[in-house]
């Protein structure tokens, strides 16, 4: 398959993911929403892919990376349950956002 051809089949395929998620979650339907966003679609594509394209170490170390965005992930996530209520969406999102990559920023330094 042609380089631009698998970079568009990707880019549908997140778009899609997004769609769905927020169509549910404009709907009323929050727990259906967070599954289709956190169910492993874009990871296990992106391990296929990566695994089909480069082989096993790569495969392995985009797991372990994952592993270790995980914490960055939950303070963001905790960050907008607690923050939207208080702040409003978008000062809660900016420093959500934010707090993720300060987080990612740690971590990087604590795995390096």
């Amino acid at each position: 398959m042609n380089e631009g051809l698998k970079y568009a089949a990707y880019f549908f395929l997140g778009g899609l993911l997004v769609s769905v998620s927020t169509y549910l979650g404009s709907h009323g339907q929050g727990f259906l929403a967070a599954l289709a966003s956190t169910l492993p679609v874009i990871s296990g594509v992106t391990f296929i892919l990566i695994y089909l394209n480069a082989g096993d170490s790569p495969t392995v170390s985009f797991a372990k990376n994952l592993i270790w965005l995980s914490p960055p992930w939950f303070l963001y996530v905790g960050t907008m349950i607690a923050a939207v209520p208080k702040l409003g969406f978008w000062p809660a999102y900016g420093l959500a956002i934010g707090l993720y990559v300060v987080g990612v920023g740690v971590t990087r330094l604590f795995i390096h």
